[in-house]
């Protein structure tokens, strides 16, 4: 929620700041300037993407909004799910890991971490590098490859909306200009007027030039930084299953695969190795469900 309180502070100390020099806040309501600038941004924006990337904005600004990032939590369910994967593939034969994975939506395994079996691309990304691992042909520093050329093209993906985000940023202030320069226009035919009416004239014009700089800087600048922080945040689960697959794959026994992986995650966010211990042991016998509960 920093969005809204950041906004709120920007808002009041700009125009409290005005008020307290003496200015008129009715002055800056000009309506159609607005119109103007936000109305070409938006427009300027639906003609330069594509309507996946135009709804995927509105997607991520919500997320960022909510701040929807994975949680200690979260890396647990993880982390959890992949040493059961492990510890499966350690101790049971090829054709009943293969189970599992060519047929996730019936896996025992996966039934018990609801979060990744209804995220249908990490499920995918476990899935499909777990079986190669299974074909047992494919080097390690060959996966590493494909998961990291894998991984970056997620990313890309992920960040269109911010960089769609910016370049509309960068583009308000010229818009600004252009809604000044109409307002320029609109003064010059009046120039027959008294001078307050042509001031007032003028004075709505330069709203406009206001306007496109305030909202390129101190709004969709910060909301599209906040959507990039927060689709990072998003893409370090993948590493942890990266880090974690490939430990797997130099021989790491299950606790120790899981160990890499969590060393992937943030200090902030990352679970102390008791915890991760304990969920661990808690999958049980009958699967991991401890840890996914104790995350809901």
């Amino acid at each position: 929620m920093t969005i809204p309180l950041g906004l709120v502070v920007t808002l009041v100390c700009m125009f409290g700041g005005f008020a307290a020099m003496g200015g008129k806040i009715s002055v800056i309501w000009q309506p159609w300037e607005y119109v103007i600038i936000l109305g070409a941004s938006v427009g300027t924006f639906i003609v330069a993407n594509p309507m996946k990337t135009i709804k995927d904005s509105g997607a991520g600004v919500m997320e960022a909004m909510k701040n929807t990032v994975p949680k200690k939590e979260d890396y647990l369910v993880i982390l959890t799910c992949l040493f059961s994967l492990i510890r499966e593939l350690k101790s049971k034969s090829r054709a009943e890991v293969e189970k599992h994975i060519d047929n996730p939506s019936e896996s025992a395994i996966f039934a018990a971490y609801p979060k990744v079996l209804n995220d249908e691309k990490m499920l995918t990304f476990v899935c499909d590098y777990f079986r190669l691992i299974l074909m047992g042909n494919a080097r390690t520093h060959e996966i590493e490859a494909l998961m990291d050329e894998e991984i970056a093209t997620m990313r890309g993906d992920k960040l269109k909306c911010y960089h769609s985000l910016v370049a509309m940023s960068e583009g308000l202030p010229a818009l600004g200009i252009v809604a000044a320069v109409l307002g320029v226009i609109k003064a010059m035919s009046a120039l027959d007027q008294p001078p307050e009416v042509l001031g007032a004239y003028i004075g709505a014009a330069l709203v406009g030039t206001f306007a496109g700089i305030f909202f390129s800087y101190a709004v969709v600048t910060p909301i599209a930084t906040q959507v990039k922080i927060v689709r990072e945040k998003q893409m370090r689960q993948y590493i942890v299953i990266k880090q974690t697959l490939l430990a797997l794959m130099n021989g790491a026994m299950p606790q120790i695969a899981v160990e890499h992986g969590r060393k992937a995650i943030s200090a902030a966010d990352r679970p102390s190795v008791d915890e991760l211990e304990n969920a661990t042991l808690a999958t049980g016998n009958a699967g991991a469900g401890g840890a996914e509960k104790k995350a809901a």
